[in-house]
């Protein structure tokens, strides 16, 4: 009775489990971009993001900054690390202590704390876990000796990343060149594909199989075999390098899937409604404007969430079609270049251009996703 339609198979709990791991497998990537995004690129490097609430080892260097003091023949400084210009401001957020010090920068940790050592200007040195110091010196000093030192830093959850990026040179621009760019790509190829998705699926004329077969045959033609012969021909026509050379670009790599989505959805469309609106004297284009498109919206949302989803984030279309000059970066663009390129060690600022990148796909994927599965199982069935 296992087989029998309607009926529950025995097998969905291995169904949802696998649904459960696809799921953690996109979400714990994400989760932990999310959290990078807030970190400091020092910790990032550190620890991995699943710890970052807790303290992190970290290494520093900075100068004894405290009073000097004669004692005898000796010079003390004596004061807190922590304390010191150039790291208190890393050390404001929780209590921290010293792990190891050193005197040289290639081995921060040489010294366990607590030790007196010997160090370069005659005198010894030594350093608490609180990170109190002592210094001594057999000369006056002009300014303060170099102390390198390991210590447990708290956690340091930041919107300076969001600041950096979102002040970032000309990103308000990037942004308005990417929307600029998606809003018509996304537009344009749905007009197109729904007047010939009607036309594959209700009106007969000769070479129709023909059209269809070709239209499923471009769906596996990869796009990176098109785009030097194309960028020739915008050059040729003069739209080389400019949004409307793109504009066209993401129409004619968009429109096969777009035909294809939208031909199957509107042959499963009732056929009574077809053929009762031409006994009543409608035309083609009236049906289509006031019976197929109004049906056809769920196809249309889940075509165009993928069109959407798929120019803003794209990179090596808009890399070929638009100009390299700073006025025409779209984001993807301006991220590779400029931050990619002059931060590639920064996690946390990719991290942060990352999401700042996907906020308005995920608006738009949220808002319209009621339609995606109702859009992509068009035709699927009869």
């Amino acid at each position: 009775m296992d087989n029998i339609a309607g009926t529950k198979s025995r097998l969905t709990w291995a169904t949802n489990i696998a649904v459960f791991i696809i799921v953690l497998a996109w979400l714990i990537p994400t989760v932990g971009l999310f959290v990078s995004s807030f970190r400091d690129r020092d910790q990032i490097s550190a620890s991995g993001w699943w710890v970052a609430p807790l303290s992190v080892e970290l290494a520093y260097r900075t100068r004894a900054d405290a009073e000097p003091s004669q004692s005898g023949d000796l010079t003390v400084l004596e004061g807190n690390l922590f304390e010191s210009a150039e790291v208190r401001d890393s050390f404001t957020s929780g209590e921290s202590s010293v792990a190891a010090f050193g005197l040289r920068g290639r081995d921060p940790g040489e010294f366990p704390i607590g030790e007196e050592v010997e160090n370069r200007d005659g005198g010894t040195v030594i350093v608490e876990a609180d990170g109190s110091y002592i210094y001594t010196a057999t000369e006056e000093m002009d300014r303060g000796p170099r102390i390198y030192f390991i210590a447990e830093t708290p956690p340091d959850f930041t919107l300076d990343n969001y600041r950096t990026v979102l002040t970032a040179d000309n990103m308000d621009r990037a942004f308005i060149n990417t929307l600029t760019v998606t809003i018509p790509a996304t537009i344009i190829p749905i007009l197109i594909a729904a007047f010939a998705a009607y036309a594959l699926a209700w009106m007969d004329f000769p070479g129709r199989g023909l059209l269809i077969a070709t239209v499923v045959g471009l769906l596996v033609v990869p796009l990176q075999l098109a785009l030097v012969p194309l960028l020739n021909l915008h050059n040729q026509i003069g739209i080389g390098q400019s949004f409307v050379g793109i504009w066209l670009a993401h129409t004619g790599f968009g429109l096969p899937l777009a035909i294809y989505l939208l031909r199957n959805y509107m042959v499963g469309l009732p056929r009574d409604i077809i053929e009762s609106a031409k006994v009543d004297g409608a035309t083609d284009f009236q049906i289509f404007t006031k019976i197929i498109l109004p049906l056809s919206f769920p196809a249309l949302a889940s075509f165009a969430i993928f069109q959407f989803l798929w120019t803003w984030n794209d990179l090596l279309v808009a890399k070929v079609f638009l100009p390299s000059a700073g006025d025409a970066q779209v984001m993807t663009v301006k991220i590779a270049d400029d931050l990619l390129g002059s931060r590639g060690g920064d996690w946390g600022i990719l991290a942060t251009a990352a999401f700042v990148s996907i906020a308005v796909p995920l608006l738009v994927f949220f808002t319209m996703q009621r339609y995606l599965v109702r859009g992509l199982l068009a035709g699927s069935v009869k």
